[in-house]
């Protein structure tokens, strides 16, 4: 059965395996995460469960968000996502998942927002290469021609241009869970995932 989870990034470090080989893994604090509300397909259109992370102090909300938690008798919650699913009857509102859910071996799908870097060039963004570096030369990172003349008369939408680079919504799939530790709610995966420590991601184990 698939779950998903949120969690927390914590940091990059390195661990070695029994044969000497050094693996590159990403340190995740999981969960726990409580369900906040089970919608169906009688009262909603759909199969979903909503789940919460991450205890908050009450001021921090919203009244439309505390009276939302109030419903369920949930605590104050900073983070809020929905799945949808098709074993939305196998859960209960108040039940508590924990990174326990997951087991060393399995494969992750996780998602979360990459690094912004700012306003970035044509080189940086598009991996577009430059113009001659030679004596005489005046055009070395411009962006050159960016449409026709009289016809069309206008630079069509979706133009590769210089722009916002980075944080984006990104998935990593099929990541190798390596140790999983229940009692600090942590879990190591094999490689990078997306944005940096502190982000909040999606996880999804298959």
């Amino acid at each position: 059965m698939s779950i998903k989870l949120l969690g927390t990034k914590i940091g990059m470090t390195q661990v070695f395996t029994d044969q000497g080989i050094c693996i590159p893994v990403t340190v995740l604090k999981v969960g726990p995460c409580i369900i906040t509300q089970i919608k169906t397909l009688n009262s909603d259109g759909y199969n979903a469960i909503q789940l919460g992370y991450s205890q908050v102090s009450t001021h921090l909300l919203t009244k439309p968000q505390l009276g939302h938690l109030n419903k369920t008798n949930s605590p104050a919650l900073k983070y809020l996502r929905e799945y949808k699913t098709n074993l939305s009857e196998t859960f209960c509102v108040g039940q508590i998942l924990k990174v326990d859910q997951i087991k060393v071996g399995d494969k992750v799908n996780i998602q979360g927002n990459s690094i912004g870097k700012g306003f970035s060039g044509y080189q940086k963004r598009h991996h577009f290469s430059r113009g001659p570096m030679s004596h005489g030369c005046k055009n070395h990172r411009q962006p050159g021609s960016i449409g026709a003349g009289t016809t069309p008369g206008r630079v069509f939408p979706g133009k590769k241009m210089a722009g916002r680079l980075g944080n984006h919504t990104t998935t990593v799939k099929n990541l190798l869970v390596i140790d999983i530790n229940t009692e600090n709610n942590l879990m190591l995966v094999k490689g990078s995932v997306p944005g940096k420590p502190g982000t909040v991601l999606s996880i999804n184990s298959k």
